[in-house]
């Protein structure tokens, strides 16, 4: 039995890692705090932008003030939102996917982004409405692989559809480790999907496919 479905948005709806990177390049950089690609997907892309941004300082041994770290997170997402002015494609299936579950379904978004970063991404993707509820890293105190934030996205299905969803009946979707320890750790069942990490790495996940291109919510339902 299935009784909600929650979806991870970078790297599951859209691969806009790429143009985080570079919109947090382009604050650090000038700082002498840049990294590289390589160094992104090691250590930096589970973080949300509060975290990451707090990791590079610690890295390089500097100090970070709650002022600082809000003026680069603004400048951050200012420089994302320029990014993402061009247009970003969703992973094959995605939208698809999620058409086929809202409104059948308890569906939730999960993200460690921020919601001016999601907001105009879904909007592009027709996606504005489909979700019944969004939890983003402006709601949460600590990122994935804390499981806050996905406890709090079941808390609030739970409010919309009393008695109806028990966490270990739900299904998380994923494609990161520090993900997937989230998921897991708010109970949920978690789907992973070989967007930004090799099957080897996702393999504390429930199960692993490739992508979610062909895969609806009977496929879902049907998967052993």
């Amino acid at each position: 039995m299935l009784d909600a479905v929650i979806f991870d948005f970078d790297g599951i709806i859209v691969d806009t890692e790429p143009l985080h990177y570079k919109a947090f390049q382009e604050i650090l950089v000038p700082l002498g705090l840049g990294y590289s690609w390589e160094e992104y997907l090691e250590t930096y892309m589970g973080f949300d932008d509060r975290d990451a941004f707090r990791e590079a300082f610690k890295v390089a041994g500097r100090s970070l003030s709650d002022t600082e770290l809000k003026k680069m997170m603004e400048e951050k997402a200012e420089a994302f939102l320029r990014i993402v002015a061009g247009g970003v494609a969703p992973y094959p299936g995605v939208v698809e996917l999620i058409r086929s579950i809202s409104g059948n379904l308890p569906l939730a978004l999960c993200s460690g982004a921020l919601r001016s970063d999601i907001d105009p991404i879904l909007t592009q993707l027709g996606l504005t409405d489909a979700f019944d509820t969004l939890v983003t890293a402006d709601e949460v105190a600590a990122s994935k692989p804390d499981p806050e934030s996905y406890r709090v996205a079941v808390q609030r299905l739970q409010a919309l559809y009393p008695g109806m969803i028990d966490a270990s009946r739900g299904i998380a979707i994923e494609d990161t480790p520090a993900g997937i320890a989230s998921a897991t750790g708010a109970g949920l069942k978690v789907l992973a999907v070989t967007n930004s990490y090799p099957e080897e790495r996702l393999s504390s996940a429930w199960r692993v496919v490739n992508s979610l291109a062909g895969i609806d919510l009977e496929g879902l339902r049907l998967l052993p």
